[in-house]
């Protein structure tokens, strides 16, 4: 497949920056999701009203310039569904790239460029962004790493905000030695991982995936559990409080997306597609008293995750309810399905932990995820648990 094919790439940004000669990534591919400045280029966030009133960067987000300076070659930026406000995986005005390891079906979203591109060999590394799951769901649909890292933890100077409480940069790969890699370098100091103690299971969660999922991850849990053999503890629904997840997410990161882009929206009175253009509406009426609710909800459910991921706790969830939903799913169940899965990653998002996919088994040939949730600083264990997986076989095999 060419590179337009895949469809994964922005053509206003057609540039390659050479990394530097020396450095931990040298050899290496970058891929850069289109709401990161890259000198010389806009930063179009997938709408093209975005485009057309935002000029050219004079210089590159940290993040990108950190990347390159350690010897990655950037290669281009990539799609994202309209300022990164879907989980989907398809742009009405760029269109959605192509799942190779899904064909037929979304690479997911807002971060589809970037996983696919990864996915399909045109990258090594990409970089995306992740509030409700936009780099986590991508890389369960497409079959590869990716890591939302503690939030907080890598400024985000240079990328287009959505809901600054949620919002955290976020990478893919195929390799878990790469992801490794790239945060050696995003990280402004490493811890080495602790010895583990405990391995939370929350029931509830895992009831939500399909019986399927279930049952494709269930040899990753066990792998999992044999390799850091702490006590199992099964998380009840009280803990953490699943039936709120959706409703707070779509109150506090709709207030914070509409305070972000109001001023534009009023201004420059811009063209979205469907979805987008209807969830604008809808986050444009979130009143006070909504918002001083569940943000009260928040620090509840944050407070209580402080309590049990402490040093040495983890947690088993799976990425995704489900697998890639097919091209051109009606609205309807698009909606259905972002329910599920923004209830899902909604754990992690409210409580700023870091969480990372894992590509293991299949659904109907289409990929699952395994996830592992850390404590707040803790991504350094996450990652070191994703090398440990793959040596015992829980990687993505083909």
């Amino acid at each position: 497949m060419t590179r337009d094919d895949l469809g994964a790439f922005v053509a206003h940004c057609d540039k390659v920056i050479e990394g530097a000669d020396e450095g931990l990534l040298k050899g290496l591919t970058l891929a850069v999701k289109d709401i990161y400045d890259v000198e010389g280029c806009h930063t179009g966030c997938g709408n093209p009203d975005w485009l057309r009133t935002h000029g050219i960067a004079e210089k590159s987000a940290p993040a990108v310039q950190k990347l390159i300076d350690a010897g990655a070659t950037m290669v281009g930026k990539t799609v994202t569904e309209e300022m990164a406000y879907s989980i989907v995986g398809e742009n009405h005005y760029y269109g959605a790239p192509v799942n190779v390891n899904a064909p037929g079906r979304v690479a997911g979203g807002s971060s589809s460029g970037s996983a696919a591109a990864v996915a399909a060999g045109d990258a090594h590394l990409a970089l995306g962004s992740d509030t409700g799951g936009s780099v986590r769901i991508p890389a369960s649909f497409c079959g590869i790493y990716g890591l939302r890292p503690t939030h907080g933890r890598i400024p985000l100077e240079g990328i287009m905000p959505l809901a600054a409480s949620y919002d955290t940069i976020g990478w893919f790969a195929r390799d878990p030695a790469v992801m490794s890699g790239a945060a050696h370098i995003l990280f402004d100091d490493w811890n080495e991982p602790e010895i583990l103690t405990r391995l939370y299971v929350p029931e509830d969660l895992w009831s939500l995936a399909s019986a399927e999922v279930q049952a494709a991850l269930a040899p990753a849990l066990d792998a999992l559990a044999r390799i850091v053999n702490p006590p199992i503890s099964m998380l009840a629904a009280e803990d953490y409080d699943i039936g709120n997840m959706f409703k707070a997410y779509l109150v506090l990161q709709g207030r914070e997306a509409w305070e972000t882009h109001r001023d534009w929206i009023e201004e420059v009175n811009p063209t979205f597609g469907p979805g987008i253009a209807e969830r604008f509406e809808l986050i444009a009426k979130i009143t006070d008293d909504e918002v001083a609710h569940w943000q009260e909800w928040r620090d509840k459910l944050a407070r209580r995750m402080d309590d049990l991921m402490d040093v040495g706790a983890v947690m088993a969830i799976p990425t995704s309810p489900c697998v890639a939903l097919y091209r051109d799913e009606p609205q309807e169940t698009q909606a259905d399905a972002r329910q599920r899965i923004l209830t899902t990653t909604g754990l992690a998002g409210h409580a700023g932990l870091p969480q990372i996919n894992i590509p293991y088994g299949t659904v109907d040939g289409a990929p699952t995820g395994f996830s592992i949730v850390g404590r707040k600083g803790g991504d350094e264990v996450l990652l070191d648990l994703a090398r440990r997986l793959a040596q015992v076989g829980v990687r993505r095999r083909g």
